[in-house]
């Protein structure tokens, strides 16, 4: 029922375009016969291209490197001081030790 309305409406207001003289034909005028140029753009060169490519990649790379040579420097540090912490505890016993034998040696005289 609703498509009838449709095409009954749709019918009707073409009617009334016809009977006004709205109908327009078909025509070809020279401005439409004429070929579309588009404006030249200017290339992106390949050495511009490179170049580009080649620095974003050295950057990438280079914040990475930095990042990874960060972190081996801050397990190495922490390493070193780990070290440096046993290394004091032993020379603390082995002083700890030579005094108790210096004492004992004392006491024999």
């Amino acid at each position: 029922m609703a498509s009838r309305v449709f095409l009954l409406s749709a019918v009707r207001a073409t009617q009334t375009s016809m009977r006004m003289g709205a109908v327009r034909g078909f025509t070809n005028s020279a401005v439409m016969r004429q070929e579309v140029v588009a404006p030249i753009k200017k290339p992106v060169g390949a050495f511009r291209g490179g170049m580009f490519g080649f620095l974003s990649g050295a950057v990438a790379a280079g914040a990475a490197m930095y990042y990874y040579v960060v972190d081996e420097y801050r397990v190495s540090n922490t390493l070193l001081n780990e070290d440096i912490y046993a290394l004091q505890s032993a020379v603390q016993r082995i002083e700890a030790y030579v005094k108790t034998l210096e004492e004992k040696v004392k006491g024999h005289k």
